[in-house]
């Protein structure tokens, strides 16, 4: 998979993952959405973004998530 929103650079944000070379990192993103704020609510507050951006994040975590192997407590 290509992410093109996605860009890591050891000068911004110490090579944490962000958007688009800004300082915003991906994980402040999804962050966000996680906390529930909405899509529009994100856009409005953060103008220099936009609908593809959360799009490509979502995406880039899903990635991110598919090659991870989480151990869970057994439940009961």
């Amino acid at each position: 998979m290509t992410f093109t929103r996605i860009t890591i650079d050891p000068a911004v944000c110490t090579g944490k993952p962000c958007i688009r070379g800004l300082r915003f990192p991906v994980a402040r993103l999804l962050g966000l959405l996680a906390a529930g704020e909405t899509r529009e609510q994100i856009l409005a507050a953060y103008p220099y973004l936009d609908s593809g951006d959360i799009d490509e994040a979502l995406r880039y975590a899903a990635s991110l998530a598919e090659d991870e192997t989480v151990l869970m407590a057994p439940s009961g």
